[in-house]
């Protein structure tokens, strides 16, 4: 018999935390630096015709290594689109997705969008209704099975 092996990363989302940094400036960083941010950040950047900002917690093992990320993006301009991303390391059963359950609520699978070397993303519109759950919520759950 196999067993599977659950990650369950718990992360605590304050209304607060997340929908009031929407608005905060990330600080210039210079080139150079390579470091990951830790905590929540903002980044900004545009791309043609659309405008794209990401509010990002990535959190990483004592080696550097990926272990969870979050995403909120939004683009405007040209394309208009808001989505609600977790990165997590490859290796992990494609079929089950995530599971991104806020508070005590029913979990919501996240299916996989893509996969690279070294992650695999998976990614739900980022809609009014799950805002405002995040907003009401004090902590979410993302479950990835490996």
């Amino acid at each position: 018999m196999t067993s599977l092996n659950s990650n369950a990363y718990r992360l605590s989302v304050l209304a607060a935390g997340v929908i009031g940094f929407l608005g905060a400036e990330l600080p210039a960083a210079s080139a150079q630096q390579q470091q990951i941010p830790q905590g929540w950040f903002k980044a900004c950047t545009k791309q043609e015709d659309v405008d794209i900002c990401n509010v990002q917690n990535i959190v990483t093992a004592g080696n550097g290594q990926l272990v969870t990320g979050i995403s909120l993006i939004e683009l405007k301009g040209k394309v208009n689109r808001k989505v609600f991303q977790v990165t997590v390391p490859t290796g992990r059963l494609v079929p089950p997705g995530i599971g991104l359950q806020i508070d005590t609520g029913k979990a919501q699978k996240l299916d996989y969008v893509i996969c690279f070397p070294d992650r695999c993303v998976a990614e739900v519109p980022l809609t009014d209704q799950l805002v405002a759950s995040f907003k009401k919520g004090q902590a979410i759950t993302l479950t990835s099975v490996n």
